[in-house]
Order: C-alpha cells, then structure tokens, then sequence
C-alpha cells in the first residue's frame, strides 16, 4: 500500500502582499492613470443630471510632465499663488489710484486757472 501525505499546505494568501501593492503603487505614480466615467440620470427620456468624472492619478512630477500645474495657480491650494494675487490685485488699485488722483488734479488745475482768469477778466 501507499503512504498518503496528510501534511497541509500553506493556506492561500488573502490579498496581494505589501511588496507587490508597494510596486503597483509606485509605478502608477510613475506612468498615471487615468479613469473616466459619465454618469446619467434620465427620466421618461429627460436627461435630469449628467456628471462626467475625470481623474487622473500620478505623482507631482509626472503631472508636470503631462502638462498639469493648475495646483501651482490655484490661490485655494497655493500660498505662493494666494501672494501673486494679492499682489496683482494690489498693482491695480494702485493704477486706478493714480488715475484718480491725476484727473482730480487736472480737474483742480484746470478749475484754478479759469477762475484765475474770470478774475482778471473781472477787475
């Protein structure tokens, strides 16, 4: 007769190990990956709501790459961004500041001379 083998195996692994996670991590980071989805809610043939979803999943330096920085110019998420627009905004109250104040002297001015003028017209 034969002997049977009644050792166990190892039991199955529940889920991917942290090493294999860590790579698949790591090069979705590296390459992106984008995901894309419409969502539709109709009634009786009447489009109620559409919702198209886009996301685009990297790291830093590969959105660059692609061409993505809105994070760079949003003042919401941005320090540097949030100063640069202070600063714009400053940079225009001041023009219209100027301008102002320039036509109101040449409002004074031109009022001083005419009056000047009807005064010795005047006398």
């Amino acid at each position: 007769m034969t002997d049977v083998d009644y050792r166990q195996a190892a039991p199955p692994a529940n889920g991917p190990s942290t090493a294999n996670l860590a790579d698949i991590l790591e090069r979705v980071l590296d390459k992106g990956i984008v995901i894309a989805g419409d969502i539709k809610i109709d009634l009786l043939d009447i489009e109620l709501l559409t919702i198209r979803l886009r996301l685009f999943v990297a790291s830093v330096d590969t959105a660059r790459k692609a061409g993505i920085d809105w994070w760079e110019t949003d003042p919401a998420l941005s320090s540097k961004a949030a100063r640069s627009e202070l600063r714009e905004e400053n940079d225009r109250l001041r023009e219209r500041l100027e301008a102002l104040e320039s036509a109101d002297d040449g409002d004074a001015s031109s009022a001083s001379s005419s009056s000047g003028t009807k005064d010795k017209a005047g006398s």
